[in-house]
């Protein structure tokens, strides 16, 4: 009886396949945070636009300093509207060179290119130009307050979230304009024409309310209640502002 031979390498158990591995997409909040945290290193190193808006900002503020200030005495209302102004002519300074950054660069086209979310692309952006001018208010708030003695310190925390909520609602419509007129060859003229009226609902409760700060006692009801709109006009803005930058950025 013959015997039979059995081929050790194809008695071997086989593997078994592998499943292809699947690579999950970052969520939203990731790539937000990354993209945030590659214009927030990039400003490190050259420091270009925080420093522009912090020496234009302080220049705004010592050249109504010597026009409203009589015997260094001030109005009482005064303080809180050279305050906004220092903070939205700051603020669009640093919108415009933030996307002219991108621009240069073709940081925005290679963005694109990307498997990121248009959405993470301007949240980003907005979250960039938010620390940008937080960090150039954080140096005209205390320079108002010693110029015009104006009485911000009595309410530190009401002072902080009215110019948190007031900086997210302007740089969230100037973060979408800025944007729009990347290709325009005047964009920081029309920027400013554009984007002054549509904020001005932001300014102006801004205004309002930090000048409710400045009563003697501070009206902490009045303070309330604009702190309130500017809640509702963020959340506009933002929701808005989302909806209409994807097919901004697709033509």
């Amino acid at each position: 009886m013959a015997s039979s031979t059995v081929d050790p390498i194809a008695a071997a158990p086989r593997p078994l396949p592998r499943a292809p591995l699947v690579r999950r997409r970052p969520s939203l909040l990731r790539q937000t945070l990354w993209l945030l945290w590659k214009d927030l290193q990039v400003e490190v190193r050259t420091r270009e636009i925080v420093y522009t808006m912090v020496v234009f900002a302080v220049l705004v503020v010592l050249v109504f300093s010597f026009a409203f200030v009589r015997e260094g005495q001030a109005a009482p209302d005064v303080a809180a509207g050279i305050l906004w102004i220092a903070t939205a002519f700051a603020g669009t300074l640093g919108l415009g060179r933030a996307l002219d950054r991108e621009r240069e660069g073709d940081t925005l086209k290679a963005l694109l290119l990307t498997p990121a979310d248009r959405s993470a692309v301007y949240l980003g952006k907005l979250g960039a130009i938010v620390v940008y001018m937080l960090l150039c208010e954080a140096v005209v708030a205390p320079l108002v307050m010693l110029l015009f003695d104006a009485p911000f310190a009595a309410r530190p925390g009401t002072l902080v979230a009215l110019l948190v909520l007031g900086t997210i609602g302007f740089a969230a419509v100037g973060s979408l304009f800025a944007a729009m007129l990347l290709r325009a060859r005047s964009r920081d003229v029309l920027l400013a024409i554009v984007l002054y009226p549509l904020t001005m609902p932001v300014i102006i409760a801004g205004v309002l309310g930090t000048a409710a700060l400045c009563h003697t006692p501070p009206s902490d009801a009045d303070a309330r209640m604009w702190l309130k709109l500017l809640g509702v006009f963020d959340v506009v803005f933002v929701t808005l502002s989302l909806w209409i930058f994807e097919p901004l950025l697709a033509d």
